[in-house]
């Protein structure tokens, strides 16, 4: 009986060290591969800009800022907000975009740097940016992101030092499996061939290179659900597919233009706050219908179904 009991332990034992031998080693292969990938240099060769600077293109610029989600992040100054600060996650602070101290204006002096950050989702040093959803933007024609950059390189001086980003042990894992497109830069085809520039018009085709934005939260099926990496707590995004259920396969575009242009559903509920309806409702009529007009044209997906 006491021999049974010694190999039940010692093969316990083995067992369990095993297992731990197993969970150090991939802990140790993430953080390496992890680390290799986010201090990556990439080669990537911006495509040139000219840059516009009447006041026209700049207010545009300012619209665009607004409405492609940058305000979100950057703020409406341009200084950086924190857009995660957790110690599973990681700390992500973004840049500073002005010419202020601890802004990176300074580092991005041709057309073809910004172009290369925002829609390559690779900065002035050749590195991958963090979290720049760069995956968003490249769809972006020049014209639209001429005028963005003219506002951005339009804005005010501002003193603000941001925090290194630090990517946690979660954010490392959820990069190296590819839930979260932690360097978008790793997603990008970078030799791909521009999009065609769509004419703004309110048709489907406009309504879907306006869509872009809001495949972040929403998903690529933009059906809503829990997004990969961020806190289970809530409130999730909501399906924008014609789903009657769970979509918007009962609204009106007059609801759906309503709700945008002032935070509110057509049953009287409030868009939650992480919904940034303030900043798409700087949208034209016009790029509200076109982007009616693409959701309507969707398949109908179930909620979640990301």
């Amino acid at each position: 009986m006491m021999n049974v009991r010694k190999k039940i332990l010692k093969w316990t034992g083995i067992t369990l060290g095993a297992l731990v031998g197993l969970i150090i080693a991939a802990v140790v292969a993430i953080y390496v591969i992890s680390t290799v990938r986010l201090n990556k240099t990439y080669d990537v060769p911006g495509t040139a800009l000219t840059i516009p600077t009447d006041a026209a293109a700049i207010a545009e610029g300012q619209r665009q800022f607004s409405t492609r989600g940058c305000v979100d992040c950057h703020g409406p100054d341009g200084a950086g907000k924190m857009v995660v600060d957790d110690a599973l996650i990681g700390t992500v602070m973004a840049s500073n975009l002005t010419a202020g101290p601890g802004g990176i204006a300074s580092q991005y002096v041709e057309g073809a740097d910004w172009e290369r950050a925002i829609r390559q989702g690779v900065g002035a040093d050749g590195k991958p940016l963090v979290i720049m959803p760069s995956h968003e933007f490249y769809p972006i024609n020049d014209g639209d992101l001429a005028n963005l950059v003219a506002f951005i390189q339009a804005l005010p001086a501002v003193d603000h030092e941001t925090t290194p980003i630090a990517v946690g042990p979660l954010g490392r894992i959820l990069h190296v499996t590819g839930l979260v497109a932690v360097v978008p830069a790793e997603v990008i085809d970078h030799n791909a061939p521009r999009p065609q520039t769509i004419a703004k018009a309110a048709t489907k085709e406009y309504g879907e290179y306006l869509a872009q934005s809001c495949t972040g939260c929403h998903g690529k099926t933009l059906s809503g659900g829990p997004v990969p990496g961020v806190p289970s707590d809530g409130p999730f995004p909501r399906n924008l597919t014609p789903d009657v259920a769970t979509g918007l396969g009962t609204w009106q575009e007059a609801d759906f233009v309503r709700t945008l242009r002032t935070g509110v559903r057509p049953d009287g509920s409030t868009l939650a706050a992480a919904m940034p309806w303030q900043a798409f409702s700087a949208m034209t009529d016009e790029e509200l219908s076109a982007l009616w007009l693409y959701l309507q044209s969707m398949p109908a997906q179930p909620y979640g179904n990301r």
